[in-house]
């Protein structure tokens, strides 16, 4: 690996880290937003992080993409398993990241407009919880464009940024 695909590997890292932790831990919303449950995102959708941080997100703080976000769903796609063993039972953690990673990035450049490894943005994404499978049969993988913390104020669909 090059150097700087090995930096922006490590800035992926960092980022993805940062924006999974904060997206995955609130429950509510914030100021200046409105409360969408993490069930009813849809791509095109801009968000603010979370100011909490729980187990389990329910809901996520919804702002238009005109205001001031860093986050922006671009791909909401159902985990549909690998061969033909796939079953009802959760499939872990691990599994859900490695699908993922690859749908997510699959994605990026539809809505962005340019290969992610081209792109100064990053991705990072929602996964279903154990309970949500098993309780509310939620099989969403969300992908979001997100940033190293500096504010957007517009969509990035078909940016190239």
């Amino acid at each position: 690996m090059d150097t700087a695909r090995a930096r922006r590997a490590a800035a992926l890292l960092l980022a993805v880290t940062a924006s999974v932790a904060s997206l995955a831990g609130c429950s509510g919303s914030g100021s200046g937003g409105n409360g969408t449950s993490v069930f009813h995102v849809k791509a095109g959708e801009c968000f603010l992080p979370p100011s909490k941080v729980q187990a389990e997100l329910t809901s996520l703080n919804r702002v238009a993409c005109t205001s001031g976000h860093t986050q922006e769903a671009y791909a909401v796609v159902a985990y549909t398993g690998s061969g033909s063993g796939f079953t009802d039972q959760y499939p872990g953690d691990t599994v859900l990241k490695t699908y993922a990673d690859g749908v997510c990035a699959q994605r990026f450049s539809a809505y962005v407009g340019v290969d992610y490894q081209d792109s100064k943005l990053f991705f990072t994404y929602l996964l279903p919880s154990a309970r949500g499978w098993q309780q509310s049969h939620d099989r969403d993988i969300v992908c979001f464009v997100t940033t190293t913390g500096a504010v957007l104020h517009k969509s990035v669909k078909g940016t190239k940024t």
